[in-house]
């Protein structure tokens, strides 16, 4: 196959790269080639925010709803992201605005609404967090700008939620927050973009082939390996690509033969850390994110079909919409710059035992479509996990799309997640569940933990504690005593075993709490976010 160097557009103009390895960083190539430095590296993990940027790429157009979280500008389409795990090929055909974008939007003033009110109350003082706030603040400032609209302080804490500051504290960034919609407003010209990336786009085969070396792996004559990069755009160049893809198998005692290893790539949430921080050999990468069959939203068969490759913000969004249990999950789930790079399809095709995605989803009974070539199966996400890290699909066969049956109505659903921090951590343990009643007896009940095994799994001793038993407080500490049986968890570094257990109790022990036929608790007085919400909202009415 032909390869091409990644074009896109950066500062202005269509720049192109090529002879870097194809796991380059987008935070390497800004610091180091573009030698864009205000861009900073943090955790390197897209855990704190200070390399936030911004990557814009043309609208797909109105009938898809996985764009409905994503900032529209004119033709544009925008999302913060984290640079540090973004890899650079994935840039290919798109734009990337950095914080020395930000003046020339505003070019009779000295600088862009979103520095100046960072400026005017003194939310910096080392500076080394305040470009990576300074991109989430302007993806949120586009947003209302583009929509007229003014968002609340809480609102702009949650724009926030994935950038974190050591030294300043959040009040004055908050300040700044709102100050940014009181100056004179700057508006990005989408226009030269969108014209430099109809121009990529018609000089793009499908797919999209870059190849590179990497001389942290060297082939079996000690030169830098050439490894490949493919970026299809349409579902049956992805299926061909994947299927005619060798089992990997290793060389010869000579270095001769074998198959190299082709990796699936979305978001690279998770990939991005196995090559920062663990220094993976992840071989050949096939990316997803441009093929547009994976990333629509539709609804069918009284529930939602999301596609494998649509972005997490877009997913939780469209869940939250449908099941409003799920709200407060879609905000704690990562932090925005992940949620609009990674991918539901990721999140439980990857099957982490701590994944956020699985427990709900489980709960609700989504099942997953498959595929391989042009033939598809489907398959009870619950049976799709084989052990860690483990999971069902076949050899050429990748993760079409995820079915999502909505609730019946008097489902009550609830989905839980215990971390250390409340924003944008990785949870300790988390949980979903879905109970209802036939009359006074459980009919329906399911119940799925994460972080209490290798994986996201179903209570099976605590289901069966339920069904079929009168909706009683006994019934339930019955359920809570069968969790012992269900699950046997580790003690790590997020928490102990008894403390999950303990935690996992205490959940059920809160959802009959919520739920039980007399005198029902509200979230206020179970749930201390829930109880400070209702004492903010008291106290700005004014009532006693």
């Amino acid at each position: 196959m032909d390869t091409q160097a990644i074009r896109f557009f950066h500062r202005g103009a269509v720049v192109q790269a090529q002879d870097l390895p194809i796991t380059t960083t987008v935070l390497q190539w800004l610091r180091e080639q573009a030698r864009c430095t205000g861009t900073k590296e943090g955790c390197a993990e897209g855990d704190c925010g200070a390399c936030t940027v911004v990557v814009a790429e043309l609208a797909r157009g109105a009938e898809s709803a996985a764009d409905a979280r994503a900032v529209h500008v004119g033709p544009l389409r925008l999302r913060p992201v984290n640079a540090c795990i973004r890899y650079l090929p994935t840039l290919h055909g798109k734009a990337l605005l950095t914080v020395e974008d930000l003046q020339t939007m505003a070019p009779e003033q000295a600088l862009h609404p979103v520095q100046q009110a960072m400026l005017d109350c003194h939310a910096s003082q080392c500076g080394f967090c305040t470009p990576g706030f300074v991109m989430s603040l302007y993806a949120s400032y586009a947003r209302h700008h583009g929509d007229g609209s003014r968002p609340t302080r809480q609102q702009l804490a949650h724009d926030l939620a994935g950038n974190l500051c050591r030294c300043t504290g959040y009040r004055p960034i908050l300040d700044a927050a709102q100050r940014m919609f009181e100056l004179p407003p700057a508006r990005l010209d989408p226009e030269p973009i969108a014209a430099a990336l109809r121009a990529i786009a018609a000089d793009t085969p499908d797919p999209f082939t870059h190849a590179a070396p990497n001389p942290a792996f060297p082939d079996a004559q000690g030169r830098a390996r050439i490894d490949r990069f493919f970026a299809p755009r349409r579902l049956a160049t992805l299926a061909a690509l994947l299927a005619e893809a060798p089992t990997e198998r290793p060389p010869d005692e000579a270095g001769a033969g074998g198959a190299r290893k082709l990796t699936l790539l979305a978001g690279a949430t998770d990939i991005g850390l196995w090559t920062n921080k663990q220094f993976r050999d992840v071989g050949d990468l096939l990316y997803v994110g441009d093929v547009a069959e994976l990333t629509g939203i539709a609804h069918e068969n009284g529930g939602l079909r999301i596609g494998a490759a649509v972005p997490l913000e877009d997913a939780w969004a469209a869940l939250a919409q449908a099941v409003p249990a799920l709200r407060d999950m879609a905000q704690r789930f990562a932090g925005p710059p992940v949620r609009h790079a990674g991918t539901l399809g990721g999140n439980l095709a990857n099957g982490s035992p701590i994944g956020d995605g699985a427990p709900a989803l489980m709960a609700l009974d989504a099942a997953l479509v498959l595929q391989r070539g042009s033939a598809q199966r489907r398959m009870p996400l619950d049976a799709f996990y084989l052990g860690y890290m483990r999971n069902a699909l076949r050899p050429g066969e990748f993760l079409h799309s995820i079915e999502v049956p909505l609730p019946h109505a008097a489902t009550r659903v609830c989905a839980e997640k215990h971390s250390k921090r409340y924003d944008s951590d990785i949870s300790a343990l988390s949980c979903g569940l879905a109970l209802r009643l036939d009359g006074a007896r459980v009919g329906h009940v399911r119940i799925a933990f994460g972080g209490m095994a290798a994986v996201v799994r179903r209570a099976a001793h605590a289901e069966a504690a339920l069904h079929g038993q009168r909706w009683s407080e006994a019934a339930v500490r019955a359920a809570m005593d069968a969790l012992a049986d269900d699950f046997q968890p580790l003690s790590d570094l997020r928490a102990s075993q008894d403390h999950r257990l303990r935690v996992a109790r205490n959940l059920l022990w809160r959802f009959w709490l919520e739920n039980r036929p007399e005198a029902p608790l509200a979230p206020a007085q179970t749930r201390v976010w829930a109880g400070l919400q209702e004492s903010s909202r008291i106290a700005e009415s004014g009532a006693p």
